[in-house]
C-alpha cells in the first residue's frame, strides 16, 4: 500500500527539545518533516523526542491520526528548506543569531512559505527587521512538550500579512493546536511573562533557604498547580471569591498587593554560589531517573490529566476532543455502517468499521475490555440510526433503552488491526428489539467478541415502556423477518458460567 499524499512539508531549523517536539507534532499529523541542525548527534536526539511521542500523542486520541510523515535529517539549512510549505525557526534565543537563520531560510524556501519562530522573548517586529519578506515571519511560541501540550502563541505583529496570520492559526489547529493569537506584540509575549514572576519568586524562596527546589514543586503539584491546569488563574480566583464573583474576591485579597509578600521588581543575584545550589537541589530531586526516564513520566501525568479534562469537555480536553472529531471527519471512522437504503438484509447487517486505537491498549497490549464495550455500544447506536431512530426521533419524547447486555470474549486483538462489527435482529415487536452483535478482525475475519443485547422502547418523559412509532416499529420488524432465515447464533441466550 503506497503512503497517502503528505499533510504538508514543514523544515526544523534547530532540533532541540522545542524544534524535536515541533518535528514530532508534524510528523504524527501526517507532515514531512526535513530537520537541520550542525549537531553531529541530531538524528539520535530527534528520534528520542519522537519515539517518546509516538507513544504519548495517539494515547490522547480517540480517532484514528493520519499516517506518520517522512523524517528527513537534512545535510544543509537550504536543503530542508527547498521544498517547505511551513519553516520553524527553534534555534537559541540569540537576535542576531535568529536574524542570520531567518536570511538564509528567505534565500531558499518557497515564496509562499510560512517562516514561524519559536522565540519564546522576542518581538516579532525584531525578527521581521532587515527580512526580504516580513510579511510571512511571525511568532508561534510552543509549550513543551509541543507533541502534546495544545497550546501555540502565535503573535503575527504589525509587519506580518494578516492572511499569513489566518494561515498560521489554521494550520496549527489543523495539527490539533490551540492557537492563542497575541494581537500587540510584548517581550515574552503572554505566557513567559506570567511564568517569569512565579520563577522570579520561587529564586528568592530558594536563594533565602525558605524552600528546596523540590518543596516549591510539591506546593504546585499538590495546590495551586492542579487548580490552574484545567481553570486557570482568573477563573479559579472568582471562584475564591464566593457567590459574590471576582469583584468580591478583588476587594478582598486586591490590598494585599501592595504589602511586601513578593520581590517581583526584583531578582537575586545569579552568582555562581546560587546557581549550585539550585542544581545541586534539583540534581537531588531528580537522582532516581535519567533525562529520558523523566520525560516519559512527564508524557504519562499529562496524558492522564488531559484525558480527564477530555472527559469533562473542559479547557485542553475540549481542544482534544474537538481534533478528535476533526480527525474522524477525516478517516470517516465515526459512523462508517451500511446505509439503509442499501443494508444486506440477506445476512447479519455490517454496521461500523474502525481500527484499534493506541488509547485502547491496555498494558498487555491488547484491547481493554472496556473498549470491546465501546465498539459495541457503537455498533448498537449505528444499529439504531439505521433503523430511523435519529436524534429528532429522540427529541421527539421515546427511545430505545438497554436493558440487559452480555459480552463474550472470544481473541485478543492489538493496536492499529481494523474492526468491523455485525448485529443479528433475534425478535422485535411493538416494545422489545433483541439483537446479537460480532465482533471481527477485518484482516482474518476472526472473531474476537460476541454481545447480546436487549432494548426497550420507552417513553422518555414518563419512563414507562410504549409502542415505537410506526416507521421504526416497520423498519425494525423488516430486518427481523429478514434475519428469522438466519442460522441462530449458538451463543445466543448464553449465561455468565455456562459450559461450552
Amino acid at each position: 500500500m503506497t503512503r497517502p499524499p503528505p499533510a504538508g512539508s514543514v523544515a526544523i531549523i534547530g532540533g532541540g527539545v522545542i524544534g524535536g517536539g515541533w518535528a514530532a507534532r508534524f510528523l504524527l499529523h501526517g507532515w514531512d518533516a526535513a530537520v537541520f541542525d550542525p549537531n553531529p548527534g541530531i538524528r539520535d536526539q530527534v528520534q528520542g523526542i519522537l519515539d517518546n511521542a509516538r507513544v504519548a500523542l495517539p494515547a490522547l486520541a480517540d480517532a484514528p491520526m493520519p499516517p506518520e510523515g517522512k523524517l528527513t535529517v537534512a545535510a544543509s539549512l537550504a536543503d530542508a528548506v527547498a521544498a517547505a510549505d511551513w519553516v520553524q525557526e527553534s534555534v537559541p534565543e540569540d537576535l542576531a543569531a535568529k536574524r542570520r537563520v531567518i536570511a538564509e531560510i528567505e534565500a531558499h524556501a518557497p515564496a509562499q512559505a510560512i517562516l514561524a519562530s519559536s522565540t519564546s522573548g522576542f518581538k516579532p517586529s525584531e525578527l521581521q527587521a532587515g527580512a526580504r519578506h516580513p510579511g510571512r515571519v511571525l511568532v508561534a511560541h510552543p509549550f513543551n512538550p509541543v507533541y502534546l501540550l495544545p497550546a501555540v502563541e502565535i503573535v503575527p505583529g504589525s509587519g506580518c500579512d494578516p492572511d499569513n496570520a489566518v494561515r498560521a492559526v489554521r494550520t496549527l489547529a489543523a495539527a490539533g493546536m490551540k492557537p492563542l493569537v497575541v494581537h500587540s506584540e510584548i517581550d515574552a509575549h503572554v505566557a513567559d511573562r506570567l511564568m517569569e514572576a512565579l520563577w522570579r519568586e520561587a529564586l528568592w524562596l530558594v536563594n533565602d533557604d525558605i524552600a528546596t527546589t523540590g518543596e516549591i514543586d510539591e506546593v504546585m503539584q499538590n495546590g495551586f498547580g492542579l487548580r490552574w491546569a484545567q481553570m486557570g488563574l482568573f477563573e479559579t480566583f472568582r471562584l475564591a471569591g464566593g457567590e459574590q464573583g471576582m469583584a468580591h474576591f478583588m476587594r478582598q485579597f486586591g490590598p494585599a498587593l501592595s504589602w511586601p509578600w513578593t520581590k517581583l521588581t526584583d531578582v537575586p543575584e545569579l552568582n555562581e554560589a546560587l546557581v549550585q545550589k539550585i542544581a545541586a537541589q534539583s540534581d537531588a530531586q531528580s537522582s532516581r531517573y535519567t533525562f529520558r526516564e523523566l520525560e516519559r513520566i512527564r508524557d504519562r501525568n499529562l496524558v492522564g490529566i488531559l484525558r480527564a479534562l477530555k472527559d469533562r469537555d473542559w479547557g485542553a480536553g475540549a481542544v482534544l476532543n474537538a481534533h478528535d472529531r476533526e480527525l474522524a471527519r477525516r478517516c470517516s471512522m465515526i459512523g462508517k455502517h451500511a446505509a439503509r437504503d442499501d443494508a444486506d438484509l440477506s445476512r447479519p447487517l455490517i454496521l461500523l468499521s474502525c481500527p484499534v486505537l493506541p488509547a485502547w491498549i491496555d498494558y498487555n497490549g491488547h484491547m481493554t475490555d472496556f473498549r470491546y464495550a465501546e465498539v459495541f455500544s457503537r455498533a448498537s447506536d449505528a444499529l439504531l440510526r439505521l433503523i430511523g431512530m435519529d436524534a429528532d426521533y429522540v427529541a421527539a419524547g421515546s427511545s430505545y433503552y438497554t436493558v440487559e447486555t452480555h459480552i463474550n470474549f472470544h481473541a485478543e486483538v492489538g493496536v492499529h488491526a481494523e474492526l468491523h462489527a455485525t448485529a443479528q435482529v433475534l425478535m422485535a415487536d411493538a416494545r422489545r428489539l433483541h439483537v446479537y452483535f460480532e465482533l471481527y478482525a477485518t484482516a482474518d475475519n476472526r472473531l474476537l467478541a460476541s454481545s447480546e443485547s436487549m432494548y426497550l422502547h420507552v417513553d422518555r418523559e414518563s419512563g414507562r415502556v410504549c409502542e415505537a412509532g410506526a416507521g421504526l416499529a416497520r423498519e425494525v420488524r423488516k430486518i427481523a423477518r429478514a434475519h428469522a432465515r438466519l442460522p441462530r447464533p449458538a451463543a445466543a441466550g448464553r449465561y455468565v458460567g455456562q459450559r461450552d
